[in-house]
Order: C-alpha cells, then structure tokens, then sequence
C-alpha cells in the first residue's frame, strides 16, 4: 500500500494530527464495513472547526470544489423562485417546469458537493460510493415521485396514454436515459477535456473491466422482459366479434402476457438489487485494497492536488445542513417537474426525448460536473468510477427499485423498454467497452462518445410518443375462421372495420 497518507494537508494544525496518523494507517488496512462504522476521519476530511458557522458555511458552499460549481451556485436564486411561481402562477406550467429544471442544477451540485465532503472523511473507497450514492439520491426521488404520480387508464382524465397520466413510458427511458448519459456524454466530456490536458491518460483495469462486467449483465438483465415480450406479442389472442368471423378468446391474451411481463420485471428487479449487494460486497471487502490503492495513488497525481488540500471544508455538522438543504430542495423542485410532465409533452416535446434526454441531464448534474472536473485535473480513474458507478448503480438499484415501489403500489410498473431504446443501451456499452479495452483514451475518443449521444438525442426527439406508435406493445391479432388461424395487424383491421360500416 502507498505510504502517501502522511502528506501535508491544510487541517493538520488545527487538529495536531500527529497522534492520529496510527489510527489512519490502520484504516488503509481495514475493510470498508468496520472503517464506516468506526467513523474514522481521513486527513483531508478535517475542517479544522466544530459546529455550524454560517459565514464559513456560505463561502465554503458558493467556492464548492472547481470554477464550474461556482457558476453553478449562481443559479440558485432559480430554485426558491421555481417554489414561489408555483403557487403564485399555478397556471403557467411551463413556466414553473422551466425554473424548476434550472433551479436542480444548483441543488443537484450542492447535494453532489455535501456528498463529496461527507465522502472525504471516509477511507477512499467508501468514500467513492458513498458520493456515488449521494449523487443517484436525486435519481431515486425522480423515479420514486414518477411513479407515484402515475395514473393507469381510468383513473384520470380520459385515456391512460403518455400524455394523460401514464408515466411508466417517461421512468422507463429515464432508466436507459441515465445510462446513456453516463456512459456517453459524461465519460466522453471526462476523456474530452482530460485529453486536452493530457494527451494520454491511462486508467486501472480493475475498475474498468469490473465496471464494464457488470453493466453488461445489468442490460442483459433489463433486456430479458422486452425480449419476452417481443418474442411473443404476436401469439396473443382476444374476442371480438367482426367482418363475420370470430376473433378467438384463448388463455394467452394480452392482459395475460402483461400480467407476465410485470411478474418477471418484478423479479428480475430482486435479482438485480441483489447483484448490486454483491458489486457492494465485492468493493468493501475482497477487493478494497485494489480498489483504495488505484484511487489513492490517482489522487497523489491530482494536477491541482495543493490547490484542493487548500480548500475550507464542511464541519460534520454543515455537511448535515448542506445535504439537508439540497435534498429538501430537491425534492420539491422534482415534484413540481413531475407535475407540469403532461404540460410539456402537450407543448411538443416528445415522451421519450423527455425521459431519455432531460430529465437525465438535470437528476445527473451534480455528478457530471464531478466527474470532468476530475478527468481535467488528471484523476482519470476516480473519473471513471464517477462514471461507470452511476450508471451500475441505476441499472441495478435505481431502476429495479422503482418496479418494487410500484409492486407495493399496486401499479405495473415494468421493465419492458421499447426496443428502440434498450438496443441503444447494448450498443452504447459495447462502445464504452471498446473504448475501455486498451487501459488508455485520448481527447478523440471522448468527441466520439459525445457526437454518439448527440445523435441519439436527435432521434429520440423524433421517436413518437408511446399513444402513437409503439415497439413494446401489442401489434397484430391472432384471429380465427374455423379451423384457420391468421394474423392481422391492428391498423389494418381498424381500416377493414371502417370500410365494412361506411358499406352498411
């Protein structure tokens, strides 16, 4: 193990650390599990203060930890004025969505800042998932508030289309969304602006492999309801009566494939969650000193590394106020989102360029302002962990979470994506894996990723709405005339209808 821990930082003379650097070298060595719950103190956590200081407080919040952060806090007068207009125009929802999606960004990065000094007084690698963890909280609101808000057909207005109550198509390319934004934009910004720096920056391959690994069995996971359902959309039979024949009631109607698809979501979700409990296990304990080794001597070779020991810190009870703070404006903004969902899609934005583009963009803020600031500083493997942990971590919590909250719910919330969407998850992996396999990148690669997740924005804006067309539902019909069976298409049938009764 490096014997760096002993660096000068800025807090050692408030604190006297020199009886503490014992207890330090022994968390170099612990597990994670007992390092947590011993609460120990990594050098660089310290703050030199107790208690809550609010001028301290302010500036250490409005400095947050790079230039980009602090122009981000200049936004936060958005997040109480999106409360205001909410209740003083409630009739201006786009409006209120507008103020609300600007006022997260600076939530989002307070919570992803609180979640950083909360994470310095952690061992390196506990520290690294618990900021991860932070940084999916805003995440796991948006999905848990989508579909609370979500209303099956009947239970709103008129029809339980995407634009009338059904949220369950905005969760699920939020969920691939989230993904792809990770993967693409942010790892491409983190190659891009890390290759401007550096021509060439070479990353461990045990957090790319074990990262890439286990993305690919979540898409696998993700992929096998759709592929189900795909597989046999087109075997469903329903009576109806028309054109003088009989359209067969048989057992394998679509109400009974879709009862199905919601139970093998629902327990793949389980399986999932439970993969993601061995990712955990796998960093906390067998792996932690591969981990804590890459991530700390990543750190020493930090190009601004003075800069940041410079930097005042949260007090522990500061970092509870800051997340406080940022969680409660978090979620409120995030309500206010959701709410003012159906107005914006009725203005012209489509579902799935909803879900798959911005919604990720906004929930993703504070980790992705991060992550590139890392990548710029030459920390390409704490970089890559910002990156590839999100995106597991949505695949293999977040999104089977949601399905859970729904099961308690009472609401069928599934996880079968549209074929559109989840091809493009498979193949934006694969990409990334590519890219990975070398244990280096360059600024070019980065622009690739990029200019990729540019055009699938460009074509989900044209994907139509799930009301409209769709690849994940029921296409055609088995009908029956005596002993033959044939398959029609809906759309067909419908004009077939039209013509028998316009003849009558």
């Amino acid at each position: 193990m490096p014997t760096s821990n002993s660096h000068p930082s800025a807090d050692n003379n408030a604190h006297g650390h020199g009886s503490h650097s014992t207890n330090h070298e022994t968390n170099e060595t612990t597990t994670l599990l007992p390092s947590f719950l011993r609460g120990a103190i990594e050098h660089e956590g310290e703050s030199g203060r107790h208690g809550f200081h609010p001028r301290h407080f302010i500036s250490v919040t409005y400095k947050s930890s790079n230039i980009v952060s602090q122009y981000v806090n200049l936004l936060w007068p958005f997040a109480p004025l999106a409360i205001i207009i909410r209740y003083a125009l409630p009739h201006h929802p786009l409006l209120i969505f507008g103020l609300a999606y600007i006022g997260m960004i600076p939530s989002a990065n307070l919570l992803g800042f609180a979640g950083q000094e909360f994470a310095k007084k952690m061992p390196k690698v506990a520290g690294t998932l618990i900021e991860t963890t932070f940084g999916s909280l805003v995440e796991i609101i948006l999905f848990v508030v989508l579909i609370v808000k979500h209303r099956e057909p009947g239970e709103g207005e008129e029809d339980g289309n995407g634009d009338e109550g059904n949220l369950i198509p905005i969760i699920q390319a939020a969920i691939l969304g989230s993904i792809l934004t990770n993967l693409l934009l942010c790892l491409g910004l983190c190659f891009f602006v890390g290759g401007l720096r550096k021509t060439t920056q070479k990353f461990h391959s045990a957090i790319s492999e074990t990262g890439n690994g286990l993305l690919l069995v979540a898409a696998f996971g993700l992929l096998i309801p759709s592929a189900f359902y795909s597989a046999l959309k087109g075997e469903t039979t329903v009576a109806k009566s028309g054109l003088g024949f009989l359209i067969t009631e048989a057992k394998f109607t679509p109400e009974t494939l879709q009862r199905d698809i919601v139970k093998i979501s629902q327990v793949t979700s389980v399986v999932l969650i439970i993969a993601f409990g061995c990712y955990l296990l796998f960093n906390a304990k067998s792996q932690h000193s591969v981990f804590h080794e890459v991530i700390e001597t990543d750190e020493h070779g930090d190009l601004d590394r003075e800069e940041d020991q410079a930097r005042m810190r949260y007090t522990g009870t500061e970092t509870t106020v800051a997340l406080a703070i940022s969680l409660t404006f978090s979620t409120l903004l995030l309500i206010y989102l959701v709410e003012q969902i159906e107005a914006v899609v009725h203005s012209g934005v489509p579902d799935q360029f909803l879900g798959l583009i911005l919604l990720p963009l906004v929930e993703k803020a504070a980790e992705h302002l991060t992550a590139i600031d890392e990548a710029y500083d030459g920390v390409i493997n704490v970089a890559l962990f910002h990156c590839l942990g999100p995106s597991i971590q949505t695949a293999l919590f977040n999104g089977p979470l949601v399905v859970i909250v729904g099961w308690i719910l009472g609401k069928p919330m599934d996880l079968n994506f549209e074929i559109f969407m989840i091809v493009l998850v498979v193949l934006g992996i694969l990409v990334v894996g590519n890219f990975l396999r070398d244990g280096e990148t360059n600024w070019l690669e980065g622009a690739l990723l990029v200019i990729v997740y540019v055009i699938i924005a460009i074509a989900s804006w044209y994907y139509p709405n799930p009301d409209v067309a769709t690849s994940n539902g029921i296409e055609g019909l088995v009908i029956s005339a005596g002993p033959k069976h044939v398959t029609i298409d809906r759309a067909l049938l419908k004009d077939l209808l039209m013509m028998v009764n316009a003849d009558a």
